[in-house]
């Protein structure tokens, strides 16, 4: 196993695991010395699911892999039925 520094992969591109691009990272939200979440700078057709807002964060849970690309859960992105409410603490 590899180990990245945090550093490294700030501005990594994000995919989800069904292939979607999603953004890039922009920050690590640390919490304990350990990372809680990852604030994600929103590109692609996904900015119309989230209502225009720049970024998310994504908590670390829903990482699935970090390489040479970030790929997240889908699970992790608001349904389109979804009421936009619900997420919205979570907009950046």
């Amino acid at each position: 196993m590899r180990v990245k520094k945090v550093t490294d992969v700030l501005g990594m591109k994000v995919y989800t695991d069904s292939g979607d691009f999603f953004g890039e990272i922009e920050e690590a939200n640390l919490h304990e010395n350990k990372v809680d979440g990852w604030r994600i700078k929103v590109g692609g057709s996904i900015t119309s699911l989230i209502g225009g807002a720049r970024g998310v964060i994504i908590p670390h849970k829903f990482v699935k892999a970090i390489s040479d690309v970030f790929i997240i859960n889908k699970g992790a992105l608001p349904s389109v039925d979804s009421d936009l409410e619900d997420i919205q603490g979570d907009l950046i």
